[in-house]
């Protein structure tokens, strides 16, 4: 006996003396990480920008080295955000050093469709061509829908003769859970205000309603539009030429497209590589000088100006809850938004909202704010991919909302999403359950007995009808709010609100929108209306410090990248599955994603 214990106490020493030295090294590994990413890169004569999107394409790059961090293979994926993209291609114009840009882009992952985000990249590219510098795109295995459309801005276009190019259209599925419920013994309980607000149809429904398939197909039709347009544009196709190869599939490999126009060329890598030694000067047989998009950020800028006049970028980005993190919104926003009021060295407020809303209630907290701000100086609202129901109720306080011509926004309503398990949790599990209190209704909407959000009954007529009058009144609420701030009456909001979902094109016809434009059109609008000449931009809020972050969400980012490693293309269907969880109570969002390929 004392043999065992002796081992066995000699075991549990090992495993924490092996735990602590593996938590040293990997601090170590990450650090060297974080070091190495400070360090600014030497660009020599003669190189070419690269620039690939192969991680989500984000608002805001993160300093933060665990949400770029692999900790399976203890390496860092590179994450840039958007502003990083517009900020090296800028100074990429006038640097003697970047010969021209090297499009190598496969697909463009980003939060619904990323259309917004993908047309202010193609827009700052196409600025860039003024210049006369070279763009050139090749792939070695082909492109989605999204990423040909922004390489089609390209001087030449090639890919790999055996990568596929698949033009098929914009469309998807949209799951519904009614049946699933039914079958578990869960009964979604719905309350809603608006005929458009179509957001809880697929846990009462088995299909879009028309009112659905109406707002929906008129969102993705004018992306779609967008989209052969510009693709006409560049490569001189007509629209009704595109269409009719779409339809036909005529275009499945590298050959179809060379063949009807779409690409230049279809030749292997090397043979691009030995272009790219043309165009940059590069001599045979030597090494190209290819620069990507993370090292190029960490070179300064050629003539770097210092300006006391600040406009603050603040970013709003993901869904609204309780928590504030570099992907949602919390309260906390409203306390940076106040500080960016305060601070007298900030002359204009540049809001931009990547949001599809979440708790109405941070809403308005955060508007609060907003309004506040637009009263002592310039707040300008620019909306990314999608700035719709909560992401709209924040902005709609600001002197101007500029959206990009592919922005979702609108959906100005507000549901309340509740389950209900009574045959669940008493018929298929056999759990009882009883009732006691003080008051009449202090039991009110059951009891939540399971490790879900499913109640153990559905709601008493009075229950439901005092939920309902607090959704008319958060609705009434969210009107008034928009109305003020659009200079609209209530009854003008109303008839283009009801939950409906717009285009950014259509939003600006009906005053919900003032200008069409990125965000670099939102920041010269903060200037001129602030009337500052010089100034430099703040970003905000701002980030931790990385190993802040290491000590606070190591094992949260660490739990998170091994499951996404694991389970590959089946981790949005896990990421849907925790979404679905959290989506009772009100709420002002549009709960699905839009998948655009």
């Amino acid at each position: 006996m004392k043999s065992f214990f002796k081992f066995t106490f000699a075991s549990i020493i090992g495993v924490i003396i092996g735990g602590l030295i593996f938590l040293f090294l990997g601090i170590m590994i990450i650090s060297a990480v974080v070091a190495s990413g400070d360090q600014a890169v030497t660009v020599k004569e003669k190189s070419i920008l690269e620039i690939k999107l192969n991680n989500e394409l984000v608002d805001r790059g993160s300093d933060n080295p665990l949400a770029n961090f692999n900790f399976t293979t203890f390496s860092a994926d590179a994450n840039i955000g958007l502003n990083t993209v517009l900020e090296n291609i800028e100074k990429a114009k006038t640097d003697d050093k970047i010969k021209g840009i090297y499009l190598n882009i496969t697909d463009i992952p980003a939060n619904f469709g990323g259309m917004a985000s993908i047309e202010e990249i193609r827009n700052k590219l196409k600025e860039f061509k003024t210049t006369g510098k070279f763009i050139v795109s090749y792939n070695n295995f082909g492109h989605s829908q999204k990423a040909f459309y922004l390489s089609s801005v390209a001087d030449s276009i090639y890919l790999n003769p055996e990568a596929g190019l698949f033009l098929l259209g914009m469309g998807g599925e949209r799951t519904f859970y009614r049946k699933f419920l039914e079958k578990i013994g869960v009964e979604a309980q719905v309350i809603r205000v608006g005929k458009y607000k179509s957001a809880t149809e697929q846990y009462f429904r088995d299909d879009m309603s028309n009112e659905s398939r109406e707002q929906t197909m008129a969102y993705v039709g004018a992306m779609w539009n967008q989209l052969l347009e510009g693709i006409s544009e560049e490569r001189n196709i007509s629209v009704e030429k595109l269409n009719q190869l779409i339809d036909e599939v005529a275009i499945r490999k590298a050959e179809d497209a060379k063949k009807y126009g779409l690409i230049d060329s279809v030749i292997y890598e090397d043979q691009m590589q030995d272009k790219l030694r043309q165009l940059s000067g590069i001599k045979e047989n030597k090494k190209l000088r290819l620069v990507s998009m993370p090292d190029y950020a960490t070179t300064p800028k050629a003539d770097p100006k210092f300006s006391k006049n600040k406009i603050a970028v603040i970013y709003a980005s993901g869904a609204i809850g309780l928590e504030q993190n570099e992907s949602s919104i919390g309260p906390e926003l409203a306390q940076t938004i106040r500080e960016a009021r305060i601070d007298s060295t900030i002359k204009a407020i540049v809001l931009r909202v990547n949001s599809p809303g979440g708790y109405a209630n941070v809403s308005d907290f955060i508007w609060r704010e907003v309004q506040l701000a637009s009263e002592v100086k310039p707040v300008i609202a620019s909306m990314g991919n999608v700035a719709a129901s909560g992401g709209y109720y924040i902005a709609c306080s600001a002197d101007t909302i500029v959206a990009d011509k592919n922005t979702i926004t609108g959906s100005i309503g507000i549901y309340g999403l509740f389950f209900s398990g009574e045959e669940l949790i008493k018929e298929k599990l056999g759990l009882t359950t009883d009732t006691y209190g003080t008051n009449k209704h202090a039991a009110f909407g059951g009891n939540y007995p399971l490790l879900l959000p499913v109640s153990s009954r559905k709601f008493t007529p009075t229950e439901r009808e005092i939920v309902q009058s607090i959704i008319n009144n958060g609705y009434d609420t969210f009107l008034q709010r928009v109305a003020d701030g659009r200079h609209m009456t209530v009854e003008q909001v109303h008839e283009v609100a009801q939950g409906r979902v717009w285009n950014a094109m259509d939003a600006q016809k009906i005053g919900l929108v003032d200008i069409l434009g990125g965000l670099e059109t939102a920041i010269k609008i903060a200037k001129e209306k602030a009337g500052v000449e010089e100034y430099r931009i703040v970003s905000l809020p701002k980030l931790k410090d990385p190993f802040e972050s290491i000590l606070e969400d190591l094992s949260g980012k660490a739990q998170s990248k091994i499951i996404k490693n694991e389970l590959g293309d089946l981790y949005n269907t896990y990421q849907k599955t925790q979404d679905l969880i959290q989506l009772g109570g009100v709420q002002a969002r549009i709960p699905y994603e839009i998948d655009l390929r």
